[in-house]
């Protein structure tokens, strides 16, 4: 089965590159092409979301293993959890932004790598970490100005945090960041060495690409939708049916399902709610980011423990 995800994500990453450079070679050549945060939205709710409404399945599984019955348990902890980051990133909101941007930075490096690593150890958290950091950094070196907005618009308003991110870019912070990135994958690439790891680099340019040429609101859709979110959908569907990742994929949609649109009704309620202070697309942003931290701490959470506790 490993073999298998390897595969397939190889095929996908090539196809994810040659599309990316296509559509931003056409966008360059028709600059009147846009792409609306309310579409941007709609992506993120539809495929990126998607690829954790699995985990009331796993919150089943996690019950099981601590001997407790009660699937109303899990929602309740899932619910709370999301809660809490919701209400922390209104009271502190540059510390819970801190922490979101470092945790998301290991996850998508962990979930976009960890099928091409059979071991585990400290040393490659410490690439998944800088590897998924790529994501975090390439938007501040290529669009700083509108990733600091874009910080703006999520409640941070903080002169001592602007002036840190400023000391950043006036030392090169950044670039080197980046630098450390380009090992993480050159590492990833070189151990254990096999032609399909080829991956790391193909999802290392297409971020930059993405980057370079979008802003960094639709490059991050680009990303979690159809390089972060559908790679791990692919991974759920085999793992639902090993036989035939068609069918797997027509499974995984079905139990997907309800989750996706409870969360879709959720996030219009609170953009209506939203949109009488704020205009639509500063709405739609932190319905996105905010609304994303307060998914991503619980689903971490979940991973980590089951994880944990299936060894």
């Amino acid at each position: 089965m490993i073999n298998q995800i390897k595969k397939i994500n190889l095929n996908h990453s090539f196809i994810f590159f040659f599309a990316i450079n296509i559509f931003c070679i056409l966008l360059f050549k028709f600059d009147n092409l846009n792409i609306s945060s309310i579409l941007c939205l709609f992506l993120i709710l539809i495929i990126g979301v998607s690829h954790g409404s699995l985990d009331h399945i796993k919150g089943k599984k996690l019950l099981r293993l601590f001997n407790l019955k009660s699937i109303y348990l899990f929602y309740v902890t899932y619910i709370l959890i999301s809660a809490i980051v919701i209400i922390a990133w209104i009271l502190l909101p540059s510390i819970t932004l801190i922490v979101f941007l470092m945790i998301a930075s290991y996850h998508f490096g962990k979930e976009d790598t960890q099928f091409l690593i059979n071991e585990k150890s400290y040393f490659n958290q410490i690439l998944y970490f800088f590897k998924g950091f790529l994501i975090i950094l390439t938007p501040l070196y290529f669009h700083f100005q509108e990733t600091i907005a874009i910080f703006k618009l999520l409640l941070i308003d903080n002169e001592t945090f602007y002036s840190s991110l400023n000391f950043i870019e006036a030392k090169n912070v950044i670039q080197i960041g980046i630098f450390c990135s380009t090992l993480s994958s050159i590492f990833i690439f070189l151990k254990n060495f096999e032609i399909k790891k080829f991956v790391v680099f193909l999802d290392y340019f297409s971020i930059l690409i993405l980057n370079y040429y979008l802003s960094p609101l639709i490059a991050f859709t680009f990303y979690f939708c159809f390089l972060h979110s559908i790679r791990h959908s692919i991974s759920l569907a085999i793992e639902l049916d090993p036989k035939s990742v068609i069918n797997g994929f027509k499974l995984f949609v079905k139990k997907a399902l309800p989750l996706t649109i409870l969360t879709a009704i959720f996030s219009f309620i609170a953009l209506y709610l939203l949109n009488n202070s704020y205009n639509l697309d500063s709405a739609i942003l932190k319905i996105i980011f905010i609304g994303l931290a307060s998914l991503t701490f619980p689903h971490i959470l979940l991973e980590y423990f089951l994880e944990k506790n299936e060894k």
